[in-house]
């Protein structure tokens, strides 16, 4: 038997290796390379709540579940599956209306269908946590307020991270950073022993975020939809919490194990805001699509149409004590309605609003935020073109009128005593009006600066 001199078998080896690291590199990963090819160019027209053919492709068991035609992928064959053959060809199905995929993100999506179409671990896409505190270079946009019960704290979103102020301004207390790129929502429950927000990274993941507020520790980080959430409201036993999500979808979750215990789909565009019954029974929430929509928790059905179709709304906030909510949109006046149902959804051409109580005063620019002072007495609203009003909430009448020109007004807070409202908004800088008179009482930065 011939033996190889030693430096062929060394190179024979050396040759292996390659080929072996080379094979492993070549493996194509569905997180990290497949599913933000989908999240870009796919996922516009198939994912819940909007699902073409009946087919989501946000995920990698929908995907392997099919469509309305069946199923769309056929592991190890990629000539033989309906995804490849939609976006292959001079002319491709796929995407609709759209650029045809790339050369090279047509080549990955065959690879991996000819490999098995196997689902890596999405851990391996990693945190998006930053390992240092953000340094801002200026003042981003202030889309979201909330004070702590107790009037010591006022909790701000930046970027990856929400900064917690001391309520009088003095500076920032601490600061929580977490995955989601950018937060639109936060709000303390009601004994302020906890932090909520939401928010997330446009088109690829919605995030709810629970901070202990005393140890400022992230209790749970609940991670759901392929897009951004909204609106986040507590329920009143401080064991669940909704958002609305771009998906058009509403979304209720344990806090306690961060499980999924309603979705309801009757919205047809972006919901913006949800607030809990004081039974935490029901659900009121507004969309884009311009309805606002009464949502039995236990079921996920709709129960009522809250009121009548007039304008795409924006914002949406409850009452601190009665079953009220207050709506706010591209109109640019609030309306406050009941939270109860009205014994049937509307109708075409139904003008009938059972549940509404008043309409206050027109703004010339779409509302952006409005927000009730702690004991229900005032009502904030905030515009596009940086106006801020207050108004008492029983009778509808003006108590102050403040200009703008900073810039939109994005987020409205009462302070814990209701003498002060603070705004924030385009510029990034916070503002405290006095509740009764309108006046600044004292303006800061939302994040720190070098």
């Amino acid at each position: 038997m011939s033996r190889l001199p030693p430096r062929t078998l060394i190179l024979l080896l050396y040759s292996m290796l390659c080929a072996s690291s080379k094979a492993k590199e070549d493996i194509v990963s569905f997180h990290r390379e497949v599913l933000p090819i989908l999240r870009t160019n796919c996922v516009a027209c198939h994912k819940p709540g909007k699902s073409k053919g009946g087919l989501d492709l946000t995920t990698h068991a929908a995907m392997l579940q099919g469509g309305d035609e069946g199923q769309v992928i056929r592991s190890g064959d990629a000539l033989a599956s309906r995804l490849f053959e939609t976006i292959c060809g001079d002319e491709p199905e796929m995407p609709k209306e759209s650029e045809p995929l790339l050369p090279r993100e047509i080549d990955l999506i065959k690879r991996w269908i000819t490999q098995g179409a196997i689902e890596d671990a999405a851990s391996d896409t990693g945190t998006r946590r930053p390992a240092e505190p953000t340094t801002y270079r200026s003042l981003p946009s202030v889309n979201s307020l909330a004070f702590s019960p107790d009037g010591s704290l006022l909790a701000v979103p930046g970027r990856h991270e929400i900064l917690l102020h001391h309520a009088d301004g003095s500076g920032v207390v601490s600061r929580l950073a977490g995955d989601s790129p950018r937060l639109e929502s936060v709000t303390f429950s009601t004994a302020g022993t906890f932090l909520v927000a939401c928010g997330g990274a446009v088109s690829e993941f919605g995030e709810i975020q629970i901070w202990d507020t005393r140890r400022r520790e992230l209790i749970r980080s609940i991670k759901e939809s392929n897009d951004a959430f909204y609106g986040v409201a507590i329920s009143p036993s401080n064991q669940q919490v909704a958002v609305g999500c771009a998906d058009k979808l509403v979304r209720v979750f344990n806090i306690a194990d961060g499980l999924e215990v309603m979705r309801c789909d009757n919205h047809l565009d972006w919901v913006f805001g949800t607030a809990f019954t004081n039974d935490g029974l029901r659900l009121v929430t507004v969309s884009r699509d311009k309805a606002a929509k009464l949502i039995d928790i236990t079921t996920g059905h709709l129960i009522d149409d809250v009121n009548m179709s007039r304008d795409p709304l924006i914002c949406l906030t409850r009452h601190p004590i009665e079953n009220l909510v207050a709506t706010g949109g591209a109109e640019g006046k609030i309306r406050l309605f009941k939270m109860e149902p009205r014994g049937g959804r509307l109708s075409e051409g139904d003008n009938k609003e059972e549940s509404f109580v008043r309409e206050f005063e027109h703004m010339a620019s779409p509302i952006q935020s409005i927000a009730f002072s702690p004991d229900g007495i005032h009502v904030a609203c905030s515009a596009l073109s940086g106006e801020v009003r207050i108004f008492k909430a029983d009778s509808g009448q003006r108590v102050a009128q403040i200009q703008g020109g900073r810039g939109p007004i994005f987020a409205l807070a009462f302070t814990a005593d209701g003498k002060q409202v603070a705004a924030g908004g385009y510029d990034g800088r916070l503002r405290y009006y006095n509740t009764e008179t309108g006046g600044v009482v004292k303006e800061f930065n939302s994040v720190p600066l070098p």
